[in-house]
């Protein structure tokens, strides 16, 4: 497809191939950042740049995967931003918490992560979260969002035979993590 692609086409292409994976994008955004916020930001700077630079997309092909590249990037670069600068604190949160009489005040509960977490489990969430960036996202991707390998390696920008290697190495990793938890649950280690 051309850079040189008219607005109503634009708009067209947006609306049919990149709108109705919006969920999905969310639902990913969502299990890098753990946070309302930070999930719709990093999904709006997506649907941002797909819109930006739709000419660049190919009209019919997987739509969902050049989306999730982008956030994927997106995300990426801002883990390295935040990672540079110094942490933040909410003045005002300090100042209304020291302002409370009610000292079991904890800060904001997300509802959203309650219900993961509690699908989920706290350790598996934790074992999850555990995990570095690189390995956690092929397995969201691979796991949660049902990514073939091909498409994961396309998303990421590696070879298929790294992906293959990094959900290996992943699901390892959270074997390792959960072995206690699933001891504890009565599920025993096949030999």
């Amino acid at each position: 497809m051309t850079a040189s692609i008219n607005k109503a086409d634009k708009d067209r292409i947006f609306e049919e191939e990149f709108l109705p994976h919006i969920d999905s994008l969310y639902n990913f955004a969502y299990h890098l950042t753990y946070a309302d916020a930070d999930a719709n930001d990093l999904v709006q700077e997506t649907f941002l740049k797909g819109y930006r630079f739709i000419g660049s997309y190919e009209k019919g092909t997987n739509a969902k995967a050049w989306l999730f590249k982008i956030l994927k990037n997106a995300f990426i670069n801002e883990y390295r931003k935040k990672s540079k600068r110094p942490t933040q604190v909410d003045y005002e949160e300090i100042v209304s918490y020291h302002d409370t009489d009610d000292t079991s005040y904890v800060g904001v509960s997300d509802l959203r992560l309650d219900i993961f977490q509690g699908m989920l489990g706290d350790e598996i969430t934790k074992a999850l979260n555990s995990l570095p960036v690189d390995f956690k996202t092929v397995i969201l991707l691979c796991d949660i969002e049902d990514f073939t390998y091909e498409e994961i390696a396309k998303i990421i920008d590696i070879p298929i035979g790294t992906v293959r290697s990094r959900l290996h190495r992943a699901r390892n990793m959270l074997k390792e993590k959960l072995k206690d938890y699933a001891q504890n649950l009565g599920y025993k280690e096949n030999r």
